[in-house]
């Protein structure tokens, strides 16, 4: 059958729906973003895109239920957190945190050229490796505050709201694992002296 005979029969669900088309752009939107945090959360690439399919199948069926009372992001990133804490109760793992790549953030303004000084990038590996450790090494409650505000930008409120958590919660979290990554750098920094 041809996309166009497909459209006439009915069994195109665009077709059908006009609200396919229309999530078909919200998944377009934020697919990458909930990959990465789902994959930053559990720490398998297959498991991620299996929950952030499902993290998207719930958001449609439940569509009707979104109420605008928090961001379309902050009500999808809710459903994933949900799955990633419902999927490692039934692995019985803790969460694990992808390593970050040097570079893979995007930084404003100009960087410095480090590659004509070796000890400065041996330096940078390091101290991104001990960062990454330190995230690691959070407990699930810190490192998802962790991660949704300072790699998905969203603010406290939106945090709050994903989390069904308190705001003062929610900044006390953030403000405590950031403390327990500050703690690892500052004693990765005074063995290098």
């Amino acid at each position: 059958m041809r996309p166009a005979e497909l459209s006439r029969s009915g069994s195109d669900p665009a077709a059908v729906d006009p609200a396919f088309r229309d999530f078909g752009s919200i998944v377009d939107a934020y697919q990458n973003r909930l990959y990465g945090f789902v994959r930053r959360i559990l720490n398998d690439d297959e498991e991620a895109l299996d929950v952030t399919q499902e993290a998207f199948v719930r958001a449609f069926r439940n569509l009707g239920r979104f109420d605008g009372r928090c961001s379309l992001k902050a009500w999808l990133f809710k459903i994933a957190h949900n799955l990633c804490v419902d999927r490692a109760r039934r692995r019985k793992v803790r969460f694990a945190e992808e390593p970050l790549e040097c570079g893979e953030e995007e930084q404003g303004g100009l960087a410095s050229d480090d590659r004509w000084n070796p000890e400065s990038v041996v330096l940078s590996d390091e101290l991104l490796s001990v960062v990454n450790g330190a995230v690691e090494r959070l407990s699930p409650k810190l490192k998802a505050v962790l991660l949704l505000h300072d790699r998905e930008d969203m603010a406290y409120e939106e945090i709050a709201h994903v989390l069904e958590l308190p705001l003062g919660t929610v900044k006390s979290r953030l403000f405590a694992a950031r403390e327990q990554v500050a703690g690892a750098v500052r004693a990765y920094l005074q063995e290098e002296r």
